[in-house]
């Protein structure tokens, strides 16, 4: 069996106030409205098109997984992608706007609501209360390719000088450096491509939301014990550790689960191993993570990925309830074995 040291499982912790922000991650970057956000890239490469991108852990997890954190009235624009993208809402409130110029309708979502768009529409999202925001975001598969933006968005940044070189290398054109006759620029979609890009209804998107007053524990849980509740959130079918399909499933590939962990105070789930990836976002409140080589005491904001097959155990340290969310790689992660 694998030694995991302190040291080794301290470089698997990217805590909130250690992240690393880019404020030049894609083409909207210049663009009004949208130049104070910052993204993060924590597991994964993620699909920033700028090499001054900070990437914390570059381990294959079969997902990746980022954050944005924005003021109020700021704006990430309109674009899509080809596989899932999840937004777990750690502060603040936020409007999604869908269609290519935002046309098709809004919902906003605000702390511990889940949100996963189906791929190939169109989406964006700003910060709509006072104060700044942070959402964690998981994206589908070890690459997730690249964003495809709404027309509108090429027009924007070209204005600001900011264009994008095919596979997605964003180009300064203001700088007097860039040898543009020599690159394949990006010219957005035709007519064609936009029509493959629609939009779906009302009521197939309210089936891609769950708001953390409706997370509902499932009893069945592994997990499950006193003062100790793990609920579905997104669970595509049904799981090898006993959860049913749902809340939200998806008709596109999600290829994980993501749980929401609950623990009251002094509650304590025994030492297991899991069969794939777990990593564990910190909502609110504190977990201790524990192994036979040491311990990890977690607050909010605080993301940890546990290695495959490392005996490990959570305890709630502190005088007020844990809420964690927790991704789970695979359509139908396998029941934990317990020590």
């Amino acid at each position: 069996m694998a030694i995991w040291s302190q040291a080794m499982m301290n470089e698997r912790l990217v805590r909130y106030a250690d992240l690393i922000p880019c404020r030049t991650a894609f083409l909207d970057t210049r663009t009004p409205g949208s130049t104070e956000k910052e993204n993060f890239t924590i597991i994964g490469a993620g699909v920033s098109e700028s090499p001054e991108q900070h990437v914390h852990l570059t381990e294959r997890h079969g997902f990746n997984i980022g954050a944005a954190r924005q003021p109020f009235g700021c704006v990430n624009s309109q674009h899509s992608h080809d596989t899932a993208e999840v937004f777990i809402i750690h502060s603040g409130r936020w409007r999604l706007l869908f269609g290519p110029n935002k046309e098709d309708g809004s919902l906003e979502i605000g702390p511990g609501d889940v949100c996963s768009v189906p791929i190939h529409m169109f989406r964006g999202f700003e910060k709509v209360d006072q104060g700044t925001g942070f959402l964690f975001t998981i994206l589908g598969e070890d690459d997730p390719g690249k964003v495809t933006w709404a027309p509108a968005v090429f027009e924007a940044a070209a204005d600001f000088g900011l264009k994008l070189a095919k596979g997605g290398r964003l180009i300064d054109t203001t700088s007097g450096t860039a040898e543009l006759q020599d690159v394949e620029m990006e010219q957005g979609l035709d007519a064609d491509g936009m029509a493959h890009l629609k939009t779906p209804s009302a009521e197939k998107l309210a089936q891609c939301v769950v708001a953390a007053g409706d997370i509902v524990a499932n009893p069945g849980s592994p997990l499950a014990a006193e003062g100790v509740e793990e609920a579905g959130i997104i669970v595509p079918r049904a799981t090898g550790d006993g959860f049913a399909p749902g809340p939200i499933t998806g008709w596109w590939p999600q290829n994980f689960n993501l749980r929401q962990l609950t623990l009251q105070t002094g509650a304590y789930v025994p030492t297991h191993t899991r069969a794939e990836p777990e990593v564990i976002m910190i909502q609110d409140g504190t977990l201790e993570v524990s192994w036979a080589d040491g311990a990890i005491i977690m607050g909010a904001g605080d993301l940890l990925t546990v290695p495959v097959g490392l005996p490990h155990a959570f305890r709630n340290t502190a005088s007020v309830p844990l809420n964690a969310f927790v991704v789970r790689g695979g359509d139908s992660p396998a029941a934990p074995v317990f020590a």
